[in-house]
């Protein structure tokens, strides 16, 4: 999921170091959350759960673009402060893993965690204990249970940034202008609802359809998203490549106006398309995945190097897409893009194991070989 977008209203306004904080809060909460979740949860549910940090976040973003039309920035960062104070106070009353206290030797205090959060102690198999102790060393690496899932991890990372998604957030507000809303900053809206309305669905039919269904179905819509994408640019694009992003969706000159319209009507709708294709699968799932592949003793590890693949593949993708598309035009770049999303299904077919009511030693097991 690329960074969250800037409420329309409050756009310009605040500086980076505004931001250094939140992000680095929001780091966090996307390592944590998801494996206290993957812990926690009985693998009936795990992807319904897991997929619901991906739908708070969409949420969020969400009620900050509505927040944004009647908020001036500064009374937006008191609003931000609301829900992780009501994290910090209601996590005071929420037990550690049952997982993690186990690595502790506090059997007692681990039954009584799964007392808690399921109800009794029924259907919950005590995971064995023993490499947890170990940590992680850079020699597990050579081990079929660590590099695959570490290779997979990293990989959907990748491949979710190079889904097209920030470039495709970039142009939101120009499109929607191109196809003649009166109020620009409505395009968030409609977008926000989308990302809301899809993720949801995503969470719902998680445990049903599986991982590896959404992801490629996911994958299907963004490669023909992309490419129409990639066509409206060539449509609207004559004469020599220009550096300016405002002249990017600018038809050329000898197309009447009612073409144009219809052509960014064309945009709007790929756009939308893609987006609701993304929040079905690389948006939540490649997290999801993240909390569920990994062996305990190396997830607190693998989780940060995922992140971390995360949130840098998204800051090179936003900082050269603009010199990319100089060298190969508005529609040879999400043409490439489409490109990729054509790896990521390959990658989902041939690679991404299916965790869908497994338990995570069960899937531990799986890329050990047992």
């Amino acid at each position: 999921m690329p960074a969250a977008q800037v409420s329309p209203r409050a756009k310009g306004r605040i500086s980076s170091q505004t931001y250094s904080l939140p992000q680095t809060y929001c780091t966090r909460i996307c390592i944590v959350s998801r494996v206290y979740i993957s812990e926690i949860a009985y693998p009936e549910v795990r992807g319904l759960l897991g997929s619901c940090v991906q739908l708070m976040v969409v949420i969020g973003i969400l009620l900050a673009y509505l927040a944004g039309w009647v908020l001036e920035w500064r009374w937006l960062a008191v609003l931000g402060c609301v829900p992780p104070s009501f994290m910090l106070l209601l996590m005071c009353f929420m037990p550690e893993t049952p997982r993690f206290l186990l690595t502790q030797h506090k059997r007692q205090e681990a039954l009584a965690a799964v007392q808690f959060l399921w109800g009794s102690e029924q259907g919950w198999e005590e995971p064995p204990v023993g490499a947890e102790h170990q940590g992680f060393q850079l020699a597990q690496l050579r081990h079929p249970g660590i590099y695959k899932p570490f290779a997979i991890g990293i990989s959907l990372m990748v491949f979710q940034q190079l889904s097209g998604i920030n470039a495709v957030m970039f142009y939101a507000e120009t499109i929607f202008e191109k196809a003649k809303f009166k109020d620009s900053s409505l395009a968030s809206v409609i977008v926000g609802i989308i990302q809301v309305l899809f993720t949801a669905i995503a969470a719902l039919i998680m445990d049903r359809a599986g991982r590896r269904l959404l992801l490629t179905l996911s994958g299907v819509v963004m490669v023909f998203s992309t490419s129409v994408f990639g066509a409206y640019f060539k449509l609207t694009q004559g004469g020599p490549s220009n550096s300016s992003h405002m002249d990017l969706l600018v038809p050329v000159s000898m197309e009447p106006a009612s073409d144009s319209v219809g052509l960014a009507w064309l945009a709007v709708g790929s756009m939308c398309l893609f987006i609701a294709g993304f929040a079905v699968g690389w948006g939540p799932i490649p997290w999801l995945l993240m909390s569920e592949i990994f062996p305990l003793h190396v997830k607190g590890v693998a989780t940060g190097v995922c992140v971390l693949t995360n949130w840098l593949m998204a800051f090179l993708v936003t900082k050269e897409f603009s010199s990319l598309m100089e060298v190969l035009r508005p529609y040879g770049a999400f043409w490439l893009a489409s490109a990729f999303c054509i790896m990521s299904v390959f990658f989902t077919l041939l690679c991404v194991p299916e965790t869908k009511g497994k338990t995570l030693e069960q899937i531990t097991a799986h890329f050990e070989g047992r």
